[in-house]
């Protein structure tokens, strides 16, 4: 049923005569509030209700995001997690009643902040791709090929929901959810991606063209970053970092700061999004493709040095957004522990401590469970 929470209320009228009361209703919405919806049901379903956001395509992807209510009972969570990850094989994460949730939240976020790196070191699609692709740890297709994938209008529709749903009280990286013009111009158009046949690409015979947002045709593309960025790119935790952030090239410079706005953006929403940093690196491997989460990398480099690199170019006003780390990033818990994750549990920085896994009866039944 469409986004539309008046379509949504008459339907959960109609249903609840007839849902057995051992029943769960879930909701698959992306775009409403799961808190919003609930008091569009019967007070005789709120325990029972909550969300759940499959990732597209479902047959396809591991993600699965679990978001309940105030009203929702702890159980009925626990069993609808067990259920999807025995019966349905997926991961499950648990995230807060937050625009766009957890995966999408970040992710989206990451994509507006590469298209306006882009802009800001002149560099094309294909460029990026390559740099944001499998160099990066991250899907093949990279970032403007993903949204092509996605769809353009899908892509904007989850923007939407930011623009929508937020302001700059309550996220400081608001002004990063602007339309990137050349999405714009692409939506104006019509060229929605694949979907379409145009997008951020377009196939014409054998060749691959890229959009130029300028004129608003397309160009010869098919262009790779260069060696030495690549080289750079297949070092190791933090001398990885070190190389790119230290080299004067538009490429390399552009790389780090992808890196960086994702550390900074993951590191500021931890504690209003998600329960614990594991939840945000397993959201961001299961539902984007990523060989590791934002604090996965972050840890494995170094934790105390990163923070201090990234503070460095907050201070120097290199960021799209010049709020500070929070206080928990360089507190004597997580810089005791080298980091968000330990043997005992990951950091939630909304309780202030390492919480471990939830040991589900499920869990005992992995052979082989995600490290």
């Amino acid at each position: 049923i469409a986004e539309r929470l008046d379509w949504k209320e008459a339907l959960y009228q109609k249903i609840t005569p007839y849902i057995a009361p051992h029943a769960i209703l879930a909701t698959n919405t992306s775009g409403l509030s799961i808190t919003a919806l609930s008091e569009a049901v019967d007070a005789s379903v709120r325990p029972r209700f909550c969300g759940i956001h499959f990732f597209n395509p479902p047959r396809y992807m591991y993600l699965v995001e679990l978001i309940p209510t105030p009203s929702t009972l702890p159980q009925v969570l626990d069993d609808l997690e067990a259920f999807v990850t025995s019966s349905l094989g997926k991961g499950v994460v648990r995230a807060k009643d937050t625009p766009n949730f957890i995966a999408n939240r970040i992710g989206i976020a990451n994509i507006l902040a590469t298209a306006k790196l882009t802009e800001k070191f002149g560099l094309g699609w294909d460029v990026v791709d390559d740099l944001t692709g499998k160099k990066l740890g991250r899907a093949s297709s990279g970032t403007f090929r993903t949204a092509d994938l996605v769809g353009l209008d899908t892509l904007n529709h989850v923007i939407k929901t930011l623009q929508d749903n937020l302001d700059e009280k309550r996220d400081p990286f608001y002004p990063n959810y602007s339309t990137p013009p050349a999405l714009a111009k692409l939506l104006e158009m019509g060229n929605l991606g694949l979907k379409t046949g145009a997008g951020f690409y377009k196939k014409i015979g054998k060749d691959i063209q890229n959009f130029d947002a300028a004129t608003g045709s397309y160009v010869a593309g098919g262009k790779k970053a260069s060696d030495v960025v690549s080289r750079m790119l297949k070092k190791k935790g933090l001398e990885r970092l070190q190389l790119l952030r230290a080299a004067e090239g538009a490429e390399a410079q552009f790389t780090w700061s992808v890196i960086r706005e994702g550390l900074h953006y993951a590191a500021t929403h931890l504690a209003t999004i998600a329960e614990t940093a594991r939840d945000v690196d397993e959201a961001m491997r299961w539902g984007f493709g990523m060989a590791q989460g934002p604090f996965e990398l972050w840890q494995e480099a170094g934790w105390q040095a990163v923070a201090e690199m990234i503070q460095e170019d907050i201070a120097a006003g290199k960021t799209l957004i010049n709020t500070p780390l929070p206080d928990w990033v360089l507190s004597a818990p997580v810089l005791a522990a080298g980091g968000v994750h330990t043997p005992q549990g990951s950091w939630s920085a909304s309780q202030n401590q390492f919480l471990p896994k939830r040991q589900l009866p499920v869990y005992a039944r992995q052979y082989f469970p995600d490290a």
